[in-house]
C-alpha cells in the first residue's frame, strides 16, 4: 500500500478515536450531574421545610402573644362587669366579651393549624434527610468512580494523540494539507473504505476504473462523487 495513503488511513482512524472520547467524557459528566442535581433538589427541599417550620413557629409565637392579650381583655371585661351602672354599659361589655371570645377561638384554631404544619413539615424533614444522606453517598461514590473513568479516558486520548503526532511528523506536507482540506468539511469521515464498490462516505458507487485504482492501493484515490480519500476495505473491516 502507498505509504502516504497508509499514513492518512491511520491518522483518520486516530482522529475518529480522539473525537469519540469527547462524548464519552460528557456522558460521564452528565451522569454525575444528574445525581448531583437530585441531591441539590433534596437539599433545597430540606431548607424549604426548615423555613416553613421557622415561619410557622414565628406565627405561633405571635398568636400566643395575641391570645394572652385577649385573655387579659376578658379579665378586664369581667372586672368592669362588677361596676356597671346602666344596661347600655352592660350590652357594650357583653359585645366586647363576645368579640374577644370569638377572637380567642379563632386564635386557638390558628395555633392548632400551625402546630399541624410544624408536625407535617418535621415528618417530611425526617424522610428528606434520609433520602439526602443516601443521595450524597451515591454522589460521593460516583465522583470517585467517574473521576477514575475520566482520568482513564483522558490518558487513552493523550496516548492516541501522541501516536497521531508521531505519524504527522513523517507525513508529506502536501498530502497532509490535502487531508486537512477534506477534513474541514468531512470531519472524521475524510478517509473511508470502499465496500461493495461504493464509497462509504457518500455511499455512491464508483466506476470500475476508480475501483481498480483503489484495489491496487498504489496511490491516493479520491471519490469522484464526494472527494473523500477512499481505500481498499480490509478483511477486518469487512467483518
Amino acid at each position: 500500500m502507498n505509504k502516504s495513503l497508509e499514513q492518512l488511513i491511520q491518522i483518520s482512524k486516530f482522529d475518529g478515536q480522539i473525537s469519540s472520547f469527547g462524548p464519552q467524557i460528557k456522558a460521564q459528566d452528565d451522569k454525575l450531574k444528574q445525581f448531583t442535581a437530585l441531591a441539590n433538589k433534596l437539599k433545597a427541599d430540606v431548607e424549604e421545610r426548615y423555613a416553613a417550620i421557622e415561619e410557622a413557629g414565628s406565627k405561633k409565637t405571635k398568636n400566643n402573644i395575641h391570645l394572652d392579650e385577649l385573655k387579659s381583655k376578658l379579665d378586664d371585661v369581667a372586672k368592669k362587669m362588677d361596676s356597671i351602672s346602666t344596661q347600655k354599659e352592660a350590652k357594650a361589655l357583653q359585645l366586647e366579651e363576645e368579640i374577644a371570645r370569638e377572637q380567642i377561638s379563632f386564635t386557638n384554631e390558628e395555633i392548632g393549624r400551625l402546630d399541624n404544619i410544624v408536625e407535617l413539615k418535621e415528618s417530611e424533614l425526617v424522610d428528606l434527610k434520609v433520602s439526602l444522606a443516601e443521595e450524597e453517598e451515591t454522589v460521593k461514590a460516583l465522583e470517585d468512580t467517574i473521576g477514575t473513568e475520566i482520568t482513564s479516558l483522558n490518558t487513552q486520548r493523550d496516548e492516541i494523540s501522541q501516536k497521531r503526532e508521531d505519524i504527522l511528523s513523517n507525513v508529506d506536507t502536501k498530502v497532509l494539507s490535502f487531508y486537512q482540506k477534506i477534513k474541514r468539511w468531512a470531519g472524521d469521515t475524510a478517509v473511508v473504505p470502499v465496500k461493495k464498490q461504493a464509497c462509504y462516505g457518500c455511499f455512491m458507487k464508483i466506476s470500475d476504473k476508480t475501483h481498480s485504482a483503489v484495489l491496487k492501493s498504489n496511490e491516493i484515490v479520491a471519490c469522484p462523487h464526494c472527494g473523500r480519500v477512499i481505500y481498499k476495505e480490509t478483511e477486518a473491516e469487512a467483518e
